[in-house]
């Protein structure tokens, strides 16, 4: 199974020239590497010009509503989405959470990602770093609620994307050490959810200040599936060595 590296761009760049040179850059960067399967997250008003200039990487979008269609002023739905190409949706994410989204709105975005055939990329994190608990209460109840209900047809197209709420953004990241221990725990859940055969295929991701320094260290000694990048991957260098890294693995 390939790593998977997962570009969220969040609300940048500032400008749509900007968002074509990294566009281009960093699928070039994708063309690389045979090992790694790129997908780039733009904000949802570069999602077609960046779809039409890809031809390695992958498109993702940020978000989705959970309607198909109607009177939601503002959002954009899965079936919009995969109407212009994107192939996989992230939802959950720390900083949509912190914005409202609790795990109902969460598990309904989710269910309507994957009903339209789309990867779902579902991010799950403690808010705290708390030593005395090794496998956090709202990290459990972000995956159950997200995951109640969904049908097991529907799995293949799922990913976990474990990020420490502390450690986004923060320049902070958890420790190899620690992301093992926490990808671990999330694999046993999910065993007991679905089963060995479901559960092994589903990747874990890590993100959380991923950089070209410990992009490798979390993915060999982290043992996860991928990352999912933030601030580092807008810098078309680092992120062009993030890939080379992982993809040398």
């Amino acid at each position: 199974m390939k790593k998977l590296i997962i570009a969220n761009w969040k609300m940048n760049p500032g400008s749509f020239r900007e968002a074509v040179r990294i566009t281009k850059e960093e699928d070039k960067s994708a063309s690389t590497a045979r090992n790694v399967e790129v997908v780039l997250t733009p904000p949802f008003v570069f999602l077609d010009s960046v779809n039409r200039l890809i031809e390695k990487a992958k498109l993702g979008a940020q978000d989705a509503f959970w309607e198909r269609a109607g009177k939601s002023t503002g959002e954009i739905s899965a079936v919009q989405l995969k109407s212009i190409g994107v192939k996989y949706v992230i939802v959950g994410h720390s900083e949509r959470r912190a914005l409202g989204d609790t795990n109902e709105i969460v598990r309904k975005k989710f269910k309507s990602v994957l009903s339209e055939g789309l990867c779902a990329v579902l991010c799950v994190g403690e808010k705290d770093r708390a030593k005395e608990v090794a496998f956090p209460p709202s990290v459990r109840e972000e995956l159950g609620s997200a995951l109640k209900g969904i049908s097991r047809k529907l799995l293949g197209k799922v990913v976990i994307a474990y990020e420490p709420v502390w450690a986004v953004g923060t320049g902070k990241p958890e420790s190899p050490q620690n992301v093992f221990e926490m990808s671990t725990l999330i694999r046993r859940e999910l065993f007991g959810m679905f089963g060995k055969k479901i559960s092994s295929q589903i990747p874990v991701l890590y993100g959380g200040s991923v950089d070209e320094k410990n992009a490798a260290d979390f993915v060999s000694h982290g043992r996860v599936d991928g990352l999912l990048v933030g601030g580092a991957s807008l810098n078309t260098v680092k992120f062009a060595s993030i890939i080379k890294k992982v993809n040398d693995i």
